[in-house]
């Protein structure tokens, strides 16, 4: 029984070895990502308490905080181009030429106008349609 017993205690202390050195290596990989994602918040910060945010303080700091534990579950991670593929999936709805007409409204338009702190921002595309 003893025997066992301490066969039973090497496993575990061998198991336990295992993980923790497991989770050094998987924590090793994602040290840069959390530094990153800390360095990010200390700019956001300063750009929420310089007013420069086109938020109000409050809710700026609330984001920046957001956004830092959300980084730390590894939940911003952004595939490359991922923003065009959001944007384009909108057009998604049209179809033909009036797709084809937003699809170049987004990826590249001839004219963008307004702000995010003035309220919207405007594409425009010129499309010449010959007469007919």
């Amino acid at each position: 029984m003893h025997t066992s017993l301490h066969t039973l205690c090497q496993l575990t202390l061998i198991a336990a070895t295992m993980l923790l050195a497991t989770g050094g290596a998987l924590a090793a990989g994602t040290s840069r990502d959390l530094a990153d994602a800390q360095e990010r918040y200390r700019q956001e910060m300063a750009v929420c308490n310089s007013g420069q945010s086109n938020q109000d303080v409050k809710t700026c700091r609330i984001e920046a905080r957001n956004a830092l534990a959300e980084a730390k579950r590894g939940g911003l991670t952004a595939a490359p181009g991922q923003y065009d593929r959001n944007a384009t999936q909108r057009c998604e709805q049209f179809k033909g030429d009036e797709r084809t007409a937003c699809e170049a409204r987004i990826l590249n338009p001839s004219r963008v106008d307004g702000s995010v702190a003035g309220g919207g921002v405007l594409r425009e595309s010129v499309i010449v349609v010959p007469a007919q």
